[in-house]
């Protein structure tokens, strides 16, 4: 059991301190945030909350899950630890010889 939490299924409209606001009724929250694009900066609809104890984390997996926001069902439940990122610019061969020149 975790303390930090995958809200998902957000509104777009949705911004960090709405999050916060929405789990505090069930306990202290430590951290909340809601992601965005990079490239753009509007959200992607889900974000992390992290709480004081797995107690309230529980509590509010309880209380918001399946939940309407806003028109949605929320997603409430326990955090995935983030996986290592296989990054765009690795290995990978490749190459062949230099071109010759017939004559």
């Amino acid at each position: 059991m975790g303390k930090k939490l995958y809200v998902g299924n957000l509104s777009y409209s949705v911004s960090s301190s709405d999050l916060e606001t929405m789990l505090g009724q069930y306990g202290q929250v430590e951290s909340a945030q809601v992601i965005s694009d990079r490239s753009t900066g509007k959200s992607k609809g889900f974000g992390f909350v992290e709480m004081s104890s797995e107690q309230e984390a529980q509590a509010a997996i309880d209380g918001l899950n399946g939940q309407d926001n806003d028109g949605r069902a929320l997603t409430v439940n326990i955090a995935k630890p983030r996986e290592p990122r296989s990054g765009g610019y690795g290995g990978g061969g490749g190459g062949g010889g230099g071109r010759r020149d017939r004559y």
